[in-house]
């Protein structure tokens, strides 16, 4: 257990007269505002409307958290939810012997994250005749960055661990169990932030090639891919996975694939028709 790395902390960072401060709601927020600071100054370069930035920034906050809410409770545990509906919204758990207390939002799934965005979008791209397939290559270069964060959130939080291992790094999470496990967390912590630094190199020297929804289909790709592979070396988060071949986290992230690589087919047909149009014949 030595050569393993032990982990503990308290998902609480202070309580001050019943206030909370989680680690899990305070990186949420800093992934969000990293990736509004950045998303603000691509917003500059695309010379685009400040007040459209405000209004992008705010429909997309209330889609990620209503899908990624929703989407565990309906994904994972819709039985529970179901015969429970208030607790899909409001973050208390009603106790078996009466009145309730108050969890906050444990339960956040990054597929129907995904889903509430791509609405969250489609609402805001009518209201601020803004084009749909541009606010998704927009919002696709900063996308890494903000779920990075979330992982971390949930490594704070002990959450969505790893399968046993031997390797060196792996950790002992102590609210779990005694057994050093891969932190999966950090795996999709780790590539994220790769799939962001990705993302900005392709953005700042490839932009005028790269349109049409080419940015959002290749994000989609590479982090339901990489998602895909992780969640083999991740314990099943509920039980009905377990006789599963592949998990409700792998399943879902399928469709999620094949529609990024429609996405950056569709993309790069139609940006290289059009500059070809655009380009003067010699």
């Amino acid at each position: 257990m030595l050569n393993f790395i032990t982990w503990n902390p308290d998902p609480e960072i202070f309580n001050l007269f019943g206030l909370s401060l989680r680690y899990y709601g305070l990186l949420f927020m800093l992934g969000i505002y990293f990736s509004s600071l950045v998303l603000g100054k691509i917003f500059e370069k695309e010379n685009l409307p400040k007040e459209n930035y405000e209004k992008l920034v705010t429909y997309s906050v209330i889609g990620i958290f209503v899908g990624a809410r929703l989407g565990h409770c309906l994904f994972y545990e819709p039985s529970y939810f179901l015969d429970h509906p208030i607790e899909m919204i409001l973050p208390i758990k009603f106790l078996p012997e009466g009145g309730f207390e108050v969890t906050g939002y444990r339960g956040l799934a990054s597929h129907g994250g995904a889903l509430g965005l791509i609405i969250a979008l489609f609402v805001y791209s009518k209201k601020a005749k803004h084009q749909f397939l541009d606010i998704l290559d927009l919002l696709a270069v900063v996308c890494g960055l903000g779920c990075g964060f979330i992982r971390l959130a949930n490594l704070m939080n002990s959450e969505i661990i790893g399968i046993p291992t031997d390797l060196p790094w792996a950790f002992i999470f102590q609210r779990i169990d005694a057994l050093p496990r891969h932190p999966a967390q950090l795996y999709e912590a780790i590539t994220l932030f790769i799939i962001f630094g990705i993302m900005m190199f392709l953005y700042k020297n490839y932009r005028s090639k790269l349109k049409n929804g080419f940015f959002c289909g290749l994000v989609l790709s590479l982090i339901f891919t990489a998602r895909f592979f992780i969640e083999f070396i991740k314990e099943n988060q509920v039980g009905f996975e377990d006789g599963l071949t592949f998990n409700m986290g792998q399943l879902l992230s399928i469709p999620y694939v094949l529609v990024g690589i429609a996405l950056m087919t569709y993309g790069w047909k139609t940006t290289k028709s059009k500059n070809a149009v655009l380009t003067p014949a010699l």
